[in-house]
């Protein structure tokens, strides 16, 4: 089955019917913006039919109460339906007329039902209309007819899935349908036929892909703080099962309850996803044998299954596949066999009225498969939408009499009218207290009509008399008990949960509130009996995180029986490590010692390599389920070793050595939290030892550790937050959000601010990373820190960015959230002979990651570039006479010092890596884990720079990592560190950070002298002395010297790629990329800002954020723009000049570039006026109002960030 053509087709399709009914209705006057007139006989100068004058009518009544938007999807999603259904029907022969709707024999697209027309006998048929169709030549108009009659007449057999046509919908029949490219056309041509042959799921792929459009604006509105509501819930969370994870599910629930009672070896054998039950203890053995002698005398009729969330009916599909299997084991006939499942067996719910339409065709068709007289029995199958009461208005207010004939009955009546209120917001969820619901339904059909007590009730009862069995039957369905639950529900968490919903499930399901899957998971326990099995797909969340816990141990006191844990990316739908799940069966029962049978997938990253791997049968585990609880908080860790629940039960908690806590939320990082880089250096206080020392700095921006990308032993020190006056302003923020109350509901741990931590990520992408922090900063809730005594820091260091944590953290919580709770739970075993080497270890590995962290720019402890040797270097090494050359070349050829650099980085990511494996050895031996881990550590898990000369030597297994670096990579920063130094942020005489704020000092710049400005051009010519290329090749000059600039300027373009000189590549360098790559490099906060008139070049310069002054752009506009103004105007007087003489090739170039230069002067001209305007108001900028609100100031004059 092609899915990708589905998904197309169905996506694709939608589009397209909306387009043809929304034109269809324009026809006739109805738009969004006009419902029109009822009345009108006459509309856009044609006369309209009496037929056509009632459909219209109907329309416009339907719009007005459902609106136009709801009306013209619905009917659009009518034809769709009904078209799929048709197809499925005509290829698979269950089109009781025997005549193809769409196709001929041949399945070409030429329908059968056109040429045949005159012998149809259907119901609905008229010859006569058939012979005007045809004298008339309107084909389309005969094809429109006889649909409408196939699906009218359909409804004879199929009631609940081909509702007779109505005037609305008929009025707005697709037009064109049998021209090449309509929506059949395609369906046929895309979709190919085998793919429709006894595969009734694929209805629901289309279903689901009709709904990816509808999807995607559920989740955009999700992000704009729109929750989800009872009519956007179905599109939120249809997900259709992948068919393996259907088998798993339906084998090992209905299959092992039959197979306990009526083992068969046959049946066994055909079921390929069937787990195998784990060998037990003889006592556990015992007890199993009483159950299986019970479920002997269950035979197939007493069955009762379940879906409650079946959306378009997969699962029940498969439940009636192995039905039939076990009906034909125990001796029925397939025919009594089919009427017992529809009839007896088979139950589904589900709050989306469409799916549950293609969850009644799905079982009507499989009925069909297996039955082919089965339409003529005039069975229908229990599987029905959710309805609600309140259309009702609630429990009937008066007195009621004698009605139904007992009090009992009425009580029941009206406690369901006022359960059912708002039904298809809950669902399936909706539990209902004990009454006589099967007695209530009798009575209603044999006393309602004759007990009526006076004319109020009876013109009641006239209104609800048809919906109430409905309600009825829904309560009969809700309460019962079956042998089988199997659903895949939804997954829905409470953040985005309409308001009513919430409270309701907050109310009736409190240990699963965070997420629907979760309270489904409850609900499926009580729909099972005391011996019966409810098996589930869900997000694996409730298998791990705190707040699941009260979930687990309510269903650690029932029975896993087995579980397939399936991990990220088991629906090819749903890509990336969010969505996780895991799919397993429970028994409603306990039995103490019982092992479970577990498939571990997680490391599969396909839908089909987790199928590969479950049937490979390897990653197979056996867990006793008394064993978790060893482990805090009791997760499902059922591939966990005995090693390892002896490291929990004899291991010291983390949280007793190292105090890990989470800590502030400023409530708007927008007003309180900056990149260090964008605010006054000199606000900014840097190793604090306390608050004191913060508050008498005067200081007013502070680190913050903010968690960052993987990256391990040190770094990710990026941002500063606002704590002036001990954090005065955001304390006060806090309370005024609340309404009044304490700051620490937000910041918290405020007494471990400012000290040594040990900091994470507390969002990570499958492996954690821990950091030393030094004395200094405060952290948040994403970069959580942790405060052992000193004495145990480097120990703790060395275990934690070892395999081992990362097996444990795997085990206490494998979703992508490591929160202060998780890290609390990790044993720490001490070993006071390995601990020596441990922290030498540790140690070491800081120091090295810290030099790397610190050889970056974006680092507030960065020195020098390394490629660039300072002036002191310089004279340093010309100063020795012994290996003389050999120094020389290290501060003259940058091709010498790349090399050089390269070896140091590559030296420095070999030792890191020797040192991970050798403590990872370590530490698989102090926690006995040699059977679970190895030491080695794969390089692309190595947080330091990895340096490879281009991209093209880059390994496979390297490739997407974030710390390699290419030689064009080396020389990019370099040339970024250069325009540090044209704009006095570095000084080729003083290490660090010279200027970024505070009072300029031109006494700190002797080797290379700044910009006196700070506005420099980026040109394609070198028209001004501080023409940004002209100044990069001084600044080489100066750095490596006059005698070999030539040849460091060509290694730097190769290094650059490009065509041209070296000058030349340089040049468009600046122009094309640099602002790109420093804008990366900045994370879209950039320090120097790029004016840019526009994609003509007109005029580009940059201006250094902290040099600007509110006179820089007047500056700009009277020393550059306008002299450019002039060049432009020369330039093309001179071109005008040679053009009166020249011919041939020479007058093309020249007309080329007139037009070029006309259009850098148009360009510039406007340009011009908005910097004029702009620098009338000398605008000055506040650095601690960050990069982003600056940027808007002057956006109309900036390049735009992307």
């Amino acid at each position: 089955m092609d899915k990708n053509a589905i998904k197309k087709y169905a996506v694709w399709a939608r589009r397209a019917l909306i387009g043809s009914v929304t034109q269809r209705a324009a026809l006739y006057g109805i738009t969004a913006e006009d419902a029109a007139d009822t009345r009108a006989e006459v509309v856009m100068g044609r006369v309209l039919s009496s037929t056509e004058q009632r459909q219209r009518r109907s329309l416009i009544e339907r719009i007005r109460t459902e609106g136009y938007t709801a009306t013209i999807e619905g009917i659009a999603y009518t034809w769709f339906n009904r078209f799929i259904a048709l197809r499925f029907m005509e290829v698979n022969g269950y089109l009781p007329s025997r005549v193809r709707v769409f196709t001929d024999e041949n399945d070409a697209f030429r329908p059968q039902i056109m040429t045949e027309a005159l012998d149809l006998t259907m119901e609905g048929i008229d010859p006569q209309q058939i012979y005007a169709f045809k004298n008339a030549n309107d084909d389309e108009g005969l094809f429109k007819y006889l649909i409408i009659a196939q699906c009218n007449a359909l409804n004879a057999i199929l009631p609940r899935m081909f509702q007779r046509i109505g005037d609305d919908t008929e009025l707005l029949f697709p037009e064109n349908l049998l021209r090449d490219g309509s929506v059949v056309h395609e369906l046929i041509t895309r979709i190919p036929a085998e793919d429709w042959q006894d595969q009734v799921q694929i209805i629901g792929w289309l279903y689901q892909y009709y709904n990816s459009e509808p999807k995607d604006t559920v989740f955009a509105n999700l992000k704009k703080n729109i929750k989800v509501t009872k009519d956007t819930l179905p599109a939120a969370t249809q997900l259709f099962t992948p068919d393996w994870i259907v088998r798993y599910m339906v084998e090992n629930s209905l299959g092992r309850l039959w197979l306990a009672g009526h083992p068969n070896e046959d049946l066994h054998a055909g079921w390929r996803y069937y787990m195998e039950e784990a060998e037990q203890t003889e006592e556990v053995a015992e007890q199993l044998s009483v159950l299986r002698a019970e479920a002997a005398a269950l035979s197939p009729e007493e069955i009762r299954c379940i879906d409650p969330c079946m959306g378009s009916g997969h699962i029940l599909a498969y439940l009636f596949d192995v039905l039939i299997e076990i009906y034909g084991a125990h001796g029925y006939v397939t025919v009594d066999a089919v009427k017992n499942i529809v009839t007896k067996n088979l139950y589904g719910l589900d709050i989306d009225e469409r799916a549950a339409q293609l969850a009644y065709f799905t079982v009507m068709m499989k009925a069909r498969a297996y039955d082919r007289g089965f339409f003529r029995r005039g069975i229908q199958p229990n599987v029905y939408a959710i309805v609600e009461s309140n259309w009702t208005g609630g429990a009937y207010p008066y007195d009621m009499g004698d009605f139904l004939l007992a009090e009992e009955h009425r009580k029941t009546l009206n406690y369901l009218l006022e359960a059912f209120r708002d039904a298809k917001e809950y669902g399936s969820l909706i539990r209902l207290e004990p009454h006589d619901y099967a007695g209530l339904l009798r009575a209603w059909e044999q006393t309602a009509a004759a007990t009526a007590p006076n004319f109020n009730m009876v013109l009641w009862y006239d209104a609800v008399k048809e919906e109430i069995p409905k309600l009825l039957r829904q309560a009969h369905f809700l309460f019962q008990k079956y042998h089988i639950v199997v659903t895949n529900p939804p997954y829905m968490g409470s953040k985005g949960m309409g308001t009513k919903l919430a409270r309701f499930v907050k109310e009736q399901y409190p240990d699963g509130k965070s997420d629907l899957f979760a309270a489904f998971i409850e609900r499926c326990g009580d729909f099972a009996n005391a011996d019966g099995y409810h098996a589930l797909v869900t997000q694996h969340a409730w298998m791990f995180l705190s707040s699941y816990e009260k979930l687990r141990a309510k269903l650690l006191q029932k029975e896993i029986i087995s579980m397939a844990h399936l991990g990220a990316r088991a629906f090819e739908e749903i890509g990336g490590e969010v969505v996780q799940t895991t799919a397993f069966v429970l028994a409603n029962r306990h039995i103490d010692g019982y092992a479970g049978s577990y498939a571990r997938l997680v490391d599969a990253n396909t839908q089909d390599g987790k199928e590969e791997l479950y049937l490979s049968g390897a990653e197979r585990y056996v867990a006793r389920q008394d064993s978790f609880e060893k482990i805090p908080s009791s997760p499902i860790a059922f591939w966990a070793g005995a090693a390892l629940f002896g490291a929990f039960e004899h291991g010291e908690k983390l949280e007793n050595v190292a105090h890990p806590k989470k800590g502030l939320a400023t409530t708007d990082n927008n007003r309180f939290l900056r990149f260090w880089f964008e605010v006054d250096s000199c606000k900014i206080g840097i190793s604090m030892r306390d608050k004191v020392a913060a508050v008498n700095s005067r200081r007013k921006w502070f680190p913050l550790n903010k968690g960052g990308e993987y990256r391990r032993w040190y770094g990710n020190k990026e941002y500063v937050v606002n704590w002036e006056h001990d954090g005065r302003e955001m304390k006060a923020a806090v309370v005024a959000r609340y309404g009044g109350g304490s700051y620490t509901k937000e910041i918290r741990s405020e007494e471990r601010y400012f000290g040594n931590a040990i900091t994470w990520s507390a969002l990570t992408a499958g492996t954690s990373s821990f950091r030393y922090s030094d004395y200094g900063a405060l952290f948040d809730s994403a970069g959580s820190s942790m405060f052992p005594e000193e004495v145990n820091t480097l120990y703790l260091m060395g275990f934690l960015n070892t395999k081992v944590t990362d097996y444990i953290l795997h085990i206490i919580n494998p979703t992508l959230n490591y929160g202060a709770g998780s890290i609390a739970s990790i044993p720490i075993l001490w070993s006071e002979r390995d601990r020596n080497i441990i922290e030498t270890h540790a140690r070491i590995n800081i120091d090295l990651s810290r030099a790397n962290w610190d050889s970056y720019e974006t680092s507030w402890d960065f020195q020098s570039h390394p490629l660039a040797p300072t002036a002191y270097e310089r004279r340093e090494q010309f100063s020795y006479n012994i290996n003389a050359d050999a120094r020389r070349k290290s501060v003259t050829l940058l091709s010498d010092r790349y090399e050089r650099w390269a070896w140091d980085c590559n030296a420095r990511f070999d030792q890191l890596k020797a040192n991970e494996e050798e403590l990872n050895r370590i530490f698989i031996d102090i926690y006995g884990l040699a059977d679970e881990l190895t030491p080695a550590v794969a390089e692309r898990d190595v947080t330091v720079t990895r340096v490879y000369d281009t991209a093209a030597d880059v390994p496979v297994e390297m490739r997407g990592s974030s710390y390699i670096l290419t030689r064009a990579d080396a020389v990019r920063s370099l040339i970024s560190y250069a325009v540090g130094c044209m704009f006095g942020r570095y000084s080729l005489d003083e290490e660090g950070i010279v200027y970024a704020g505070g009072e300029w000092d031109a006494t700190r710049y002797k080797s290379f002298i700044p910009d006196a400005d700070a506005i420099i051009p980026v040109c394609d010519d070198e028209y001004f002395i501080d023409d940004i290329a002209a100044r990069f090749v001084s600044f080489v000059e100066t750095v490596y010297g006059a005698d070999t600039l030539e040849e460091n300027l060509r290694f730097i373009a190769d290094a650059l790629g490009g065509q041209g000189s070296p000058r030349t590549v340089i040049r468009s360098y600046f122009l094309r990329d640099f602002y790109a790559d420093h804008v990366r490099r900045y994370r879209k906060r950039p320090i120097y800002w790029l004016f840019d008139s526009g994609e003509k070049n007109g005029f580009k310069a940059l201006v250094y954020l902290h040099r600007y002054a509110p006179d820089t752009l007047a500056r700009m506009r009277t020393d550059y723009i306008h002299p450019q103004q002039s060049r432009y105007q020369a330039a093309l007087a001179d071109v005008e000049r040679l053009l009166t003489e020249a011919q041939g090739a020479e007058r093309v170039r020249l007309t080329k570039r007139r037009t070029a230069l006309r259009a850098q002067e148009e360009e510039l001209h406007a340009y011009e006026e908005r910097v004029h305007h702009l620098a009338d108001q000398m605008i000055a900028l506040d650095l601690d109002d960050g990069v982003r609100h600056n940027y808007a100031l002057l956006q109309d004059v900036l390049a735009k960030l992307k």
